[in-house]
C-alpha cells in the first residue's frame, strides 16, 4: 500500500504553487549521519555523481567533505533512486542533511511512490524524520517520514 495517494497530495506537488525545488532535510544529525547516507547510496546501488564545482570526483568520506575550507565551493552529490527521480544533496552543514528534489519530475503516483520509498530508506537508516518543506518555506514541512509509523505522512493540510 502506498504511503500517500497522489490525489490527496498533488496540490503540494504543483511547481507553480509550491516552487519547483522543495527542500528536503534530516535535522539533528552528525558527520556519522551523513556517512550513513553515503553508505546507503552505495549499498543500494543508486546511480550517483559527486562533484565540486564542475569537477566530478569519487565520493569521499563524509568527514572529508564536511571539513573543507569555509571559502571552498559547496560540493554536491546527485543521486537517482530511480531513473526518473533526482535528489541533489548539498554539503552545507554537518548537523542537517539537506537535499533538493524537482517537483516537475514528481508527477503521478509512481513518482510519488519512488520519492516516498527514498525518504523512507533514508529515515530508516538514520532513525530520524525526513522532512520536505516547500521551496523557500524552510521549517514548515509539508510531508515527511515519520519514524514511529515507519511511513511517509502528510504534515500539512492542502
Amino acid at each position: 500500500m502506498a504511503d500517500l495517494l497522489w490525489d490527496d497530495v498533488k496540490y503540494f506537488f504543483d511547481p507553480d504553487t509550491m516552487g519547483a525545488l522543495p527542500d528536503v532535510r534530516v535535522p539533528d544529525v552528525s558527520v556519522e549521519g551523513w556517512q550513513a547516507v553515503l553508505d546507503l547510496v552505495a549499498e543500494r546501488g543508486w546511480k550517483s555523481q559527486y562533484s565540486e564545482g564542475e569537477t566530478v570526483l569519487p565520493v569521499p568520506r563524509a568527514e572529508v567533505v564536511l571539513s573543507r575550507p569555509v571559502d571552498a565551493e559547496c560540493p554536491n552529490l546527485r543521486v537517482w533512486p530511480t531513473a526518473d527521480v533526482l535528489a541533489i544533496f548539498r554539503f552545507l552543514d554537518d548537523e542537517v542533511i539537506d537535499f533538493d528534489v524537482d517537483l516537475r519530475e514528481l508527477q503521478g503516483q509512481d513518482r510519488l511512490d519512488a520519492l516516498c520509498g527514498f525518504l523512507r530508506e533514508i529515515g530508516r537508516r538514520l532513525g530520524r524524520p525526513v522532512l520536505m518543506d516547500g521551496e523557500g518555506a524552510y521549517g514548515h514541512p509539508i510531508l515527511g517520514f515519520d519514524v514511529e509509523t515507519d511511513r511517509v505522512v502528510l504534515l500539512m493540510e492542502p
